[in-house]
């Protein structure tokens, strides 16, 4: 089974994260504060982190974005901060996923199970090819130029005007899946099935992404350029008028 470091200052929480892990067969190891886990990092290679944001030492983001600079290892969040702000800047930062506590830990088994699954081997590149609809054609790997946003998922690059865009791997996988059903209406319920891979993830998960993706992109929901929002049926690629 894959290996998970658990970081969280609370002994209890920690200690009770350690047992749900650790009775699904998970090797665990645990970390107190945010120095403790960036060791545990570089000592030795895990899996799947699952940090918490409320660390004694340093503020969890910035915990993140120091393992980033180090390891590429999938990061599941874990906070008890629900401002939307807060959680984009996460998510910039490179976090995979993010609970909101309290959590349940089935919830935490699926959450941590889905990073690790979207994680492995090719997953990123295969996101877009996962269950096709019968009218989707083409190479889900070759370059789509929609206005001036290029994008290529073959070498995982995003080019607005000739600039390249910094994405997290989720909000590229996000942007290479509509662009290559430019033009056509797709639903959150099939985005999170084929892009997270995940059908029972709560639809704030993609709204999350499509904000952040939206400011990326220099637009916002109320004056759209390429994320053209269909009310009540979902969000489609467009080039701008």
């Amino acid at each position: 089974m894959p290996s998970v470091l658990v970081v969280e200052d609370d002994p209890s929480i920690r200690q009770s994260l350690i047992e749900v892990l650790a009775e699904q067969g998970y090797a665990v190891r645990s970390a107190a504060d945010g120095f403790g886990a960036l060791r545990e990092v570089t000592q030795a290679p895990v899996d799947a982190v699952v940090l918490d944001l409320g660390l004694p030492d340093l503020d969890g983001g910035d915990a993140l974005r120091m393992i980033r600079g180090i390891s590429s290892v999938p990061v599941l969040v874990a906070t008890a901060r629900d401002d939307e702000s807060e959680i984009i800047s996460i998510l910039n930062a490179g976090a995979d996923d993010y609970l909101v506590k309290p959590f349940s830990g089935g919830q935490l088994l699926a959450r941590l199970a889905a990073v690790l699954r979207r994680t492995a081997g090719t997953a990123p590149a295969a996101a877009g090819t996962a269950g096709p609809a019968p009218a989707q054609t083409g190479d889900p790997l070759r370059p789509t130029v929609v206005g001036e946003l290029a994008v290529d998922p073959g070498a995982r690059t995003a080019h607005l005007a000739g600039r390249e865009l910094r994405l997290t791997r989720r909000e590229f996988d996000l942007l290479a899946f509509l662009a290559h059903h430019t033009g056509r209406v797709v639903s959150k319920r099939r985005l999170l099935t084929e892009v997270w891979r995940e059908p029972y993830v709560d639809d704030q998960t993609v709204d999350v992404h499509l904000s952040s993706l939206r400011r990326k992109l220099g637009e916002r929901a109320a004056a759209p350029r390429y994320l053209l929002t269909v009310r009540g049926v979902g969000i489609k690629l467009v080039a701008p008028r």
